[in-house]
């Protein structure tokens, strides 16, 4: 089977550098669905799970948004924030996520702009979900990872 390298970079690390089988990214207009000799393209990414192939196991990545360049033979992701599920603390998550909801609650006295916190909610959420699925074995441990 044919490979694309994927490459998901943060402002602080190289987080993975792999060659891959299938991609799939949070693109602002929905799912993407990349493979090797995919047709060029740049858009942004929003917050969600991105999902990588290899070998026939799936990985999973919490993606904070960023944005993502497609070639035929190489995808870049530029990543807000990436964190595979070893990697996220699951009661950090819990607790993040309970304060955005306790503030949208309480938008109206003076707290974070709504969007803001909708925002750090669903960030919150995907982080508890990835980082569950992990928990739960549904998920392997987290491929060769580079760190800088």
């Amino acid at each position: 089977m044919s490979t694309i390298k994927l490459d998901i970079v943060t402002a602080e690390r190289l987080v993975l550098s792999e060659d891959v089988e299938y991609v799939s990214a949070p693109g602002i207009d929905g799912v993407l669905g990349i493979l090797p000799r995919h047709a060029p393209l740049i858009t942004a990414l929003t917050v969600g799970e991105l999902r990588y192939k290899k070998a026939n196991t799936e990985y999973i990545f919490a993606i904070g948004g960023g944005f993502i360049q497609v070639r035929p033979d190489k995808v870049v992701v530029l990543a807000d924030s990436a964190e595979h599920a070893d990697e996220i603390d699951e009661q950090r998550a819990q607790q993040a996520r309970e304060r955005a909801q306790s503030e949208l609650k309480e938008k109206e006295h003076g707290g974070m702009d709504s969007a803001r916190l909708e925002q750090a909610l669903r960030r919150a959420e995907i982080r508890l979900r990835v980082a569950r699925r992990k928990r739960s074995g549904r998920e392997p441990s987290a491929g060769p990872e580079i760190e800088t």
